[in-house]
């Protein structure tokens, strides 16, 4: 089934005993149909990422450019990552408001990020759940976001929302939230800089409040895929500067892959904190399960919105349906030959200069790689 997905050509052996002939394979050959007719219909993830598979795409960086509307619009299709956050919302409101307060207890909730609105209409239907009074500021940089919001305040939400068209790090709130909620992740949790968002959002907040999510953390697993190489390889080819495509994480939806092992934690972050310093640094080792060929490194995140309410993309722990996020790829340049129960040792680190974040990593296992990233010469993300 594993690779019936990969659409191969397969070559089905005869017995040495006598002549491969169309009726000696016809049982073998009528098996691999059987197999291939009745393989489980595609899940709504196979089906949004049809036409996806190994095809690499840059990362966004929503501080620096504004959204399409079209890029919304995919992301507010997902069935099951605004459902959590209506959970993560719905159980913060009763801890936090006895039955008793409900009529007289308003919380004040800020959306910062909000997009064109599914955070604000998933917490106004927590809200409602819960039967808890909410009073809601959406805070939102992109301007033909807003005039969407806009819209729907004028249209669905009334006085009990605020539209505030601002960045969330320059904006002089007129009170403190009881609670904050964001959808600033990325592939790798942190590679669209909700650390560095939500640090300087994090004097709205009350204390004792609550930041949703509340916490995530960034994994890495070793992966062999000639397909990837070659990919990467290609864009290389195409431009004068030959290093930079190989110092460059790609969002891709992996298919043709191998995982030589399981995924290990890498950064976490935590909301709200103290320490404001988001510079990390991880060396991970992880043992080959077989002889092959390392090209980089797959990279997920796990996040705890509040307490039991959690999303993933980590293959472990998958958030069965969800599709808002594809796995991220970060490369090698030269290929590095593994053994069969030979260890992996590979180094990450997350760097910021206060304009400007980005990342190194180097394998130091079972041979040295050069540094790839190095000042962020290749990729930055910007602040």
């Amino acid at each position: 089934m594993k690779y019936l997905k990969l659409k191969l050509w397969v070559f089905l052996p005869s017995s040495p005993h006598h002549r491969h002939t169309e009726k000696t394979s016809a049982p073998t050959c009528s098996t691999w149909k059987d197999l291939n007719q009745n393989r489980p219909a595609p899940n709504s993830y196979e089906l949004f990422a049809k036409g996806y598979e190994d095809y690499l795409q840059s990362p966004l960086q929503p501080l620096m450019d504004n959204l399409e509307s079209q890029t919304y619009e995919v992301f507010e299709k997902d069935p099951i990552k605004y459902s959590q956050y209506q959970q993560a919302v719905y159980k913060c409101l009763l801890d936090r408001v006895p039955e008793e307060q409900k009529d007289t207890n308003v919380q004040v909730l800020m959306v910062l990020g909000a997009g064109r609105g599914p955070l604000v209409n998933a917490s106004l239907r927590a809200a409602r759940q819960a039967d808890r009074k909410l009073k809601i500021y959406a805070v939102e940089k992109n301007p033909n976001a807003v005039i969407t919001l806009e819209n729907w305040r004028f249209e669905e939400w009334g006085d009990q929302v605020t539209v505030v068209s601002c960045d969330m790090r320059e904006w002089s709130a007129p009170e403190k939230a009881d609670i904050i909620v964001s959808e600033l992740l990325g592939s790798f949790g942190d590679n669209e800089l909700s650390p560095e968002c939500l640090d300087g959002a994090q004097h709205f907040l009350k204390d004792g409040g609550v930041s949703i999510p509340c916490s995530y953390t960034s994994f890495l697993a070793p992966l062999s895929s000639s397909k990837l190489y070659n990919e990467v390889r290609g864009c290389r080819e195409r431009d004068k500067d030959p290093e930079c495509h190989f110092e460059t994480p790609y969002v891709v939806r992996l298919h043709n892959f191998h995982q030589l092992a399981e995924p290990k934690p890498c950064f976490t972050f935590r909301h709200p904190t103290k320490d404001m310093n988001n510079n990390r640094y991880q060396c991970l080792r992880f043992s080959a399960g077989c002889n092959t060929v390392l090209h980089g490194f797959a990279g997920y995140f796990e996040t705890t919105l509040y307490k039991d309410v959690t999303l993933s993309i980590n293959p472990q722990t998958h958030s069965a349906g969800m599709f808002s996020w594809f796995p991220i790829f970060f490369p090698l340049k030269q290929p590095i030959s593994v053994s069969r129960d030979e260890d992996i040792a590979v180094r990450f680190w997350r760097c910021n200069n206060g304009k400007k974040v980005w990342y190194e990593w180097a394998v130091t296992e079972p041979s040295c790689s050069a540094i790839h990233n190095p000042a962020g010469r290749s990729y930055t993300i910007g602040l």
